[in-house]
């Protein structure tokens, strides 16, 4: 295969130099594309909570759906992580021609995975709703939200993947950008279709699969710009096996892993949805504020992803443990600084969303749980992202599955079920993640052993004080 020279190439080289330093360059840019989709993405609440006619009941509709689009998505968002490390992998080693193959079966794998996503999700959406238990009085508006959304799944999936190849390089900027000017768009239109139009919740649904096909549209102009690793042509695009078997195997567990967080999510979100819209309502508002804290520790945990990939194909083993302790300690800081500022704030920033004293009081019961241990879960994906840059994308799968899905599940038919409390639900997060952070810290201790132990030709001339030029 031929190798390019890294002179000629435009990407960012994590496989020397100052690591922290180019750690936090690639993680705050990636931070602030998730804070500003998010951002984005608390507009649809806020502005179905303050200017909907049928507020609490409307914004109980819209969030009642995120664990089920979480679950529905997530294998296929999994995927670009697949496609991000292997990327990873063809610039770190300065294969021109890998990273080719690579980014056009993941463009094109993008596609079809998104129109499997969106089909699936407009014709199932009610059925899923009513398997959930979701409160008849919201059921209707949930499902026309959820069909709608779905409608924009290709757009949401093809933009993750693009984004997926660009930071695989080292370029989180773009995205960033690109996220912005649909995030804007999306704000305008929420406030034209749910005040101008009075479309309520299926307003602030066409409002965002129009921003979604916004930000695929400009992500795929900028990989059609490129001029080496990343450079789209269309005529290209095509399913090489090699590289479709290598995605897979790094991707499908990660989105089978997040797919595990999602089916517990979704129990619990059941077991939420039998007491009614105002603590739907909270408990999504709660969620949502979280997710500011989640999608920074998230970011550093991608770029670790990213680093790890980068180090492991250039054979830079010691950078890839560096990276865990350093992304360890980014998302510690994160926690402690921004989990602190939203619980001081807690309901100032709940009344954002909703007028409702008892939605108000729901949002920081939850908080109150989730957030002072929060920074656990961000060291587990840090750990988990390091495993997959290390091409073990299988090994963290199985202790998730115990520790997140198997042990929430159990604990909602046990725990929850001899006392009905959202207390008890919300119990389940912090001790499922401190379960799998002693598991995967282990894990991760024992293959980066292996991955960086003497193969046994060289083991044998170590033993006997002896000098070898190369192993076999």
């Amino acid at each position: 295969m031929a190798k390019t020279k890294a002179a000629k190439m435009d990407y960012t080289d994590m496989a020397h130099g100052p690591l922290m330093r180019k750690l936090i360059a690639l993680a705050l840019p990636l931070a602030f594309s998730g804070i500003l989709q998010l951002l984005f993405n608390s507009a649809d609440l806020v502005v179905i909570g303050q200017f909907s006619k049928t507020s609490t009941e409307s914004l109980a509709a819209v969030s009642s759906n995120n664990a089920l689009i979480s679950l529905i998505v997530n294998v296929s968002i999994g995927l670009a992580v697949g496609a991000n490390v292997v990327m990873a992998h063809a610039i770190g080693s300065k294969d021109m021609d890998k990273a080719q193959r690579a980014l056009h079966t993941s463009i094109l794998l993008s596609v079809i995975c998104g129109m499997i996503v969106g089909v699936i999700g407009v014709f199932c959406a009610r059925y899923f709703l009513v398997w959930m238990k979701t409160d008849p009085e919201v059921l209707d508006k949930a499902t026309d939200y959820l069909s709608i959304y779905f409608m924009g799944s290709p757009a949401n999936i093809i933009y993750n993947f693009g984004a997926a190849i660009l930071r695989a390089k080292g370029d989180t900027k773009r995205p960033l950008l690109y996220l912005a000017i649909a995030g804007v768009l999306n704000a305008c239109l929420n406030l034209f279709f749910v005040i101008v139009v009075d479309l309520d919740v299926k307003g602030v649904a066409i409002a965002t699969i129009i921003s979604q096909y916004i930000s695929m549209a400009l992500v795929i102009a900028a990989l059609m710009r490129e001029k080496d690793y990343c450079k789209l042509h269309f005529k290209k695009l095509a399913i090489r096996k090699r590289e479709l078997l290598d995605i897979v195997k790094i991707g499908l567990p990660s989105g089978i892993l997040s797919s595990f967080f999602s089916i517990a999510n979704v129990i619990i979100q059941s077991g939420i949805n039998t007491f009614g819209k105002a603590l739907m309502a909270g408990n999504a508002t709660g969620a949502s504020l979280e997710a500011y804290v989640y999608t920074s520790m998230n970011a550093v945990s991608n770029s670790a992803t990213t680093f790890a990939g980068q180090n492991y194909g250039a054979k830079q083993y010691d950078r890839i443990k560096r990276t865990m302790w350093d992304g360890m300690l980014l998302t510690l800081i994160i926690s402690v600084v921004l989990g602190g500022i939203i619980l001081l704030l807690g309901k100032p920033l709940a009344s954002i969303y909703s007028k409702d004293p008892l939605v108000i009081q729901y949002a920081n019961d939850r908080m109150k749980i989730i957030l002072p241990i929060y920074f656990v879960c961000g060291m587990v994906e840090v750990i988990v992202g390091c495993l997959r840059g290390m091409n073990y994308a299988i090994v963290p799968m199985i202790p998730s599955f115990l520790c997140v899905c198997v042990y929430r599940i159990i604990w909602v038919y046990t725990a929850f079920r001899s006392v009905r409390t959202p207390l008890v639900l919300y119990l389940s997060y912090p001790i499922s993640w401190v379960l799998n952070i002693a598991i995967d810290g282990v894990l991760f201790a024992i293959f980066y052993h292996i991955m960086t132990r003497p193969a046994p030709a060289m083991r044998r001339c170590i033993k006997q004080d002896l000098y070898c030029h190369e192993t076999p």
